[in-house]
């Protein structure tokens, strides 16, 4: 990554836009966050700005889902992290948010409500588009410094990860620093065969990355869990009721492509565990009925992927492998991390809601890389080259100036 970093500024007395990736976790119950995971990783950047303004700037969750929630918990959170106070305001880019960005004095920290109230960071831009949207427009000006230390969000080009960039200087963060120089280091002792472990719930993401893992050598094998793997079983009729998801049809026809194009590379589900009189059962996926909600894999799964898994030379495990918030349905999840850290492989663990898992089962001490980054990882691991690592490059590029050939 050829970005300037934290060193090639003097960040005293400099007010600094910091976007960082604190999209965490929530309990579904109780709508307090899970994992503090992604907040605690703002501290080592917001250490080397003690003397500098510092605006944070976050997204939590998608508009429409139960996750999508203010900036509250999260300033309270990251204020019992770091020892200081964190001022939070209801506001992103309104003149609530610009007056208390204008009053702020040297060693104050003041996180954004969520960036996602603004409708233009829903959607992505062209570079020169993300530079000219009102977010960037009415922010920019009140900047000496852009500092992007968002890598779970790397791959999305929304106006707040590309478009400051384009109008002042802009530098790395720690977090992404390091996260960078790590997946480089993996990336050039990763051996074949290449397993990937897919779940979760955000199948669009999935569904686009599988190909780019395979095209670039990243994926000998594709083990499917969670929703995603659900869609491929109903692409294959072994799922025969509709799952309920936003455009079905449409995802389904493309993994029965994928399926039609690589059919020795997928693997999925042969028995699913449901919800019974309140109790977990397992069954074959043939036995399912429609109406049955899907929590978990079966044990027969467990066993085959685990075998997999074993003979792994690269392991790759991202989303968790069903409903493993509600209890006795985090056995699949579990045990397929447990499979990961006892390989022998060069392993790497992706997603907020994994790397919560791993600490809690006591298995983080024994994966090779662990990113709360997902979409963006597996993209990187594909060898496709960020929005927020082109952004950063460009910056530094303008910075260096035109280069002159010797004469």
């Amino acid at each position: 990554m050829k970005a300037l970093t934290l060193d090639d500024f003097d960040l005293r007395g400099k007010t600094i836009y910091l976007r960082v990736d604190m999209n965490s976790p929530m309990d579904p119950r109780t709508m307090e966050i899970s994992s503090t995971r992604r907040i605690e990783e703002v501290a080592p950047t917001l250490d080397d700005m003690r003397e500098s303004k510092v605006v944070l700037a976050s997204h939590q969750g998608r508009v429409g889902n139960s996750d999508y929630t203010g900036m509250d918990q999260h300033a309270a959170t990251l204020e019992r992290v770091l020892g200081r106070p964190v001022k939070y305001v209801e506001d992103v880019i309104g003149s609530a948010a610009r007056d208390a960005i204008r009053g702020m004095q040297n060693g104050d920290i003041l996180l954004l409500d969520n960036l996602r109230l603004c409708a233009e960071e829903n959607y992505e831009f062209s570079t020169a588009d993300a530079a000219n949207t009102i977010m960037v427009r009415r922010l920019a000006g009140l900047f000496d410094l852009c500092v992007l230390d968002s890598f779970p969000s790397a791959h999305r080009a929304h106006p707040s990860i590309v478009g400051f960039p384009q109008s002042i200087p802009a530098c790395v963060g720690r977090m992404a620093e390091r996260e960078v120089r790590n997946l480089d280091e993996i990336v050039t002792v990763a051996k074949a065969p290449h397993v990937v472990v897919l779940g979760g719930a955000k199948v669009p993401d999935r569904i686009e990355s599988i190909r780019m893992l395979i095209h670039n050598g990243r994926a000998d094998s594709i083990l499917l869990t969670g929703i995603i793997g659900n869609v491929f079983m109903r692409a294959q009729r072994r799922i025969r009721y509709p799952l309920g998801i936003r455009n079905e049809d449409e995802i389904v026809g493309t993994a029965h492509d994928l399926l039609g194009e690589y059919p020795d590379v997928f693997f999925t589900p042969v028995d699913v565990a449901v919800e019974s009189n309140g109790e977990r059962l397992e069954l074959d996926v043939r036995n399912l009925n429609s109406g049955d909600l899907i929590y978990d894999i079966g044990a027969k799964t467990v066993d085959h992927y685990s075998r997999i898994i074993a003979s792994a030379g690269t392991a790759f495990i991202s989303g968790p492998a069903g409903y493993f918030e509600k209890e006795g349905y985090e056995v699949g999840t579990r045990r397929l991390l447990e499979a990961v850290a006892g390989s022998m492989a060069t392993t790497i663990v992706s997603g907020g809601h994994l790397t919560s898992a791993l600490k809690r089962y006591g298995l983080d001490t024994h994966i090779n890389h662990i990113s709360t980054a997902g979409g963006a990882l597996v993209r990187y691991l594909a060898g496709v080259k960020l929005p927020m690592i082109r952004a950063l490059e460009d910056a530094a590029a303008r910075r260096a100036g035109p280069q002159v050939p010797p004469a």
